[in-house]
């Protein structure tokens, strides 16, 4: 990813990233030149909404299609979840990462924590711009899903993906951002907790933000955050974790904040020059 109107995917009908919140919110924006989008008067709120949904439609797809290829029943036993408490997200001095497969942490441990560390870094992997290009959205899909999933999700991503989907975002058939401009998508996980534990089967949920758009001089989609929990069904693969299945849904939300919003330029460095984490406890 997320990341609109979509209620969750694989689950319900309707982010990456349909991931706003519906609650009224207030935002101040900066006085500022016309030509600045984040610094100029207040954006009109249809463009960065229908951005938001577009986007959110393709995130979803991924948990809707690779639900559909999962095959198999599921099982509803959750009678070790574990609720998370006080210190759930401490650190645990357990090093659940061991290795990566690609920029992607993988090698994770064989338990409650590598499952919660896998499906964050999952979820960053997912809610990044390399989904928005074939040959690094394969590498994701390859690196974070079952194998036995992995070619039927790849080829209904790429009609997901297609040029007309990208013109919508912005962005040109190749997944190109315009000249001058940033494309910004990124999810940041705020937490997570297991939902749903078997040997060798476990599902976790991830509450995430994100940011999605384009950032730049004359951006007619600038970049906004969303909101969402990702469920991700994980199994155990070839000694790690992989992800099955999926599920999303928006929220928890919280108010916005008065912050003034910055410059396209401030946005476009701090993507540019603040990378993302491997997540483990």
């Amino acid at each position: 990813m997320s990341l609109g109107d979509e209620r969750d995917y694989g689950g319900d009908a309707g982010r990456p990233d349909g991931m706003g919140g519906t609650g009224q919110t207030r935002t101040r924006l900066p006085e500022g030149g016309s030509g600045d989008v984040y610094g100029g008067g207040r954006r009109p709120p249809r463009a960065s909404r229908s951005l938001v949904t577009v986007v959110g439609v393709v995130v979803l797809l991924i948990a809707a299609i690779a639900f559909a290829n999962r095959g198999g029943g599921t099982s509803s036993d959750t009678g070790d979840a574990k609720k998370p408490g006080a210190a759930s997200t401490a650190a645990s001095g357990v090093k659940p990462v061991t290795g990566r497969s690609g920029w992607i942490a993988s090698g994770f441990a064989h338990d409650a924590q590598g499952a919660q560390s896998a499906a964050a870094n999952f979820a960053v992997a997912l809610g990044s711009d390399g989904m928005f290009k074939k040959s690094s959205r394969d590498a994701i899909i390859s690196a974070t899903h079952d194998p036995a999933v992995v070619d039927g999700l790849v080829h209904d991503l790429d009609s997901a993906y297609a040029p007309g989907f990208l013109k919508n975002v912005g962005l040109a058939a190749n997944g190109d951002a315009p000249s001058g401009q940033t494309f910004v998508s990124r999810t940041v996980p705020v937490g997570s907790q297991v939902t749903q534990q078997q040997s060798d089967t476990t599902s976790v949920a991830v509450w995430c933000t994100g940011l999605v758009g384009l950032a730049g001089e004359g951006s007619t989609k600038p970049v906004t955050e969303t909101w969402f929990t990702l469920t991700e069904n994980l199994k155990w693969v070839g000694g790690d974790w992989k992800v099955e299945s999926s599920s999303q849904k928006e929220g928890p939300t919280p108010v916005s904040a008065d912050n003034r919003a910055s410059t396209a330029d401030e946005i476009a460095g701090a993507v540019q020059g603040f990378g993302g984490f491997t997540y483990a406890r």
